[in-house]
């Protein structure tokens, strides 16, 4: 039979998606003093909702209010906020939508603004300039079980609230990604040395989660194809992953890479260290990844990252080497671009990132841009660069200055 983005898929745990359009995590900042959700939230989300997509997934949901990855992120960690949520999720499942809820902690890669002592693995600092971020300290073994509860705690939260699924984020260079990774993760202990050791932290979460939620309950992984670091989580690493994912009943399988010491998940694999010229020509970054992970689990699979035309998404899923396709940055501006996707073989999404200068205020002009959805404002599609940059700082600093103190 065959496949196109106007497909169903079905999980393995049996639920069904009703395209393979998934709106992909991306963060949103828009949490009250806190970190509950808003009207924001419920706003955004049903734009979304309507605009067609068959899955949304949300931006992190973080585990404790303590680790954040920025000062607006939502938090499930004692503070309330559950008619919020269900809100939130009412909002998200319009038109007949599935909502994943992303959860996550955001480990060494939290910010200073919003704690200057971070936990990891390791005592391993983020190799970067400037100091954005504080040198973190090594978690204890009661510490990793405490963050495991806590992952399966907001996992059972986003059942009870009316999310149609979860996310667990083991990706990017956040907490569980840094067990991963044998440069972040330099225990000698359970938890670290080996691939199996370094990966008892996300199985564990991904075990703990599917004996709270049921077997009839989605739970995804945002899983790195490669940290894109010598010496790092590798492909190789990936492969047996995923494969002990499917033993652990996981329903979806998005495929990333990076971390904010190499972001290849923002500016794709060209930017890496392994450069796929393939990958290039047809939009999508990590689809090469894709197929060898395909080689190596039956999980269905979600790529995000560079697709734009119909006519790439149609033919990545007729190939079989991915079941979801994942848009993310147009849909910051163009909550409809499903619809017009699916609408036409001829369509495709407009892609903003060579317009904006310098590069590197991308990241600025589509996270206000998201606000200004959530505010129910038009997107500013001519601000310039040197002002998203300046107004984005401007919004996390006052975010940040706004957190009402949290005492665990």
């Amino acid at each position: 039979m065959s496949l196109d983005i106007a497909s169903s898929l079905t999980l393995p745990c049996g639920v069904t998606a009703k395209n393979r359009i998934a709106k992909a995590p991306m963060t949103e900042g828009l949490a009250d003093p806190l970190n509950r959700a808003t009207e924001r939230h419920v706003r955004l989300y049903r734009k979304w909702a309507e605009g067609g997509a068959g899955i949304l997934i949300t931006g992190n949901v973080q585990v404790d209010r303590r680790y954040l990855e920025r000062p607006g992120n939502v938090v499930i960690d004692q503070n309330g906020g559950l008619e919020e949520l269900r809100a939130f999720a009412a909002a998200g499942t319009a038109n007949g939508t599935l909502l994943f809820m992303q959860i996550n902690h955001a480990g060494r890669q939290t910010p200073v603004r919003v704690n200057p002592t971070p936990v990891a693995p390791s005592d391993v600092a983020l190799a970067l300039p400037g100091n954005a971020f504080g040198a973190p300290r090594a978690l204890l073994s009661d510490e990793i079980e405490d963050i495991i509860r806590r992952f399966i705690r907001v996992a059972e939260v986003a059942k009870e609230t009316g999310f149609s699924g979860v996310q667990v984020h083991a990706a990017h260079g956040y907490l569980i990604s840094e067990f991963l990774s044998p440069l972040a993760n330099r225990r000698d202990d359970e938890w670290g040395g080996s691939l199996e050791n370094r990966a008892r932290l996300l199985r564990r979460v991904v075990q703990g989660i599917r004996t709270r939620v049921g077997a009839d309950y989605p739970i995804s992984v945002k899983l790195n194809s490669s940290d894109f670091q010598k010496g790092g989580f590798d492909l190789e690493d990936c492969l047996q992953v995923a494969r002990w994912l499917e033993e652990d009943s996981v329903d979806l399988l998005e495929i990333s890479g990076g971390n904010y010491e190499n972001p290849a998940m923002m500016i794709g694999v060209r930017g890496a260290e392994e450069i796929r010229e393939t990958t290039v020509t047809r939009e999508a970054y990590f689809l090469d990844y894709a197929k060898s992970i395909r080689a190596a689990t039956k999980i269905p699979l979600m790529v995000t990252g560079g697709f734009r035309s119909r006519a790439a998404m149609d033919a990545a899923l007729e190939g079989g080497d991915v079941d979801v396709i994942g848009i993310g940055r147009p849909m910051c501006v163009d909550p409809d671009v499903p619809n017009a996707l699916l609408a036409s073989r001829e369509a495709g999404a407009v892609s903003y990132e060579a317009t904006i200068k310098p590069s590197k205020a991308g990241l600025g002009w589509f996270c206000l841009n998201l606000i200004r959805l959530a505010d129910d404002q038009e997107p500013d599609r001519e601000m310039a660069g040197a002002d998203a940059i300046t107004a984005y700082l401007a919004n996390e600093d006052a975010t940040a200055a706004a957190l009402e103190d949290f005492k665990i």
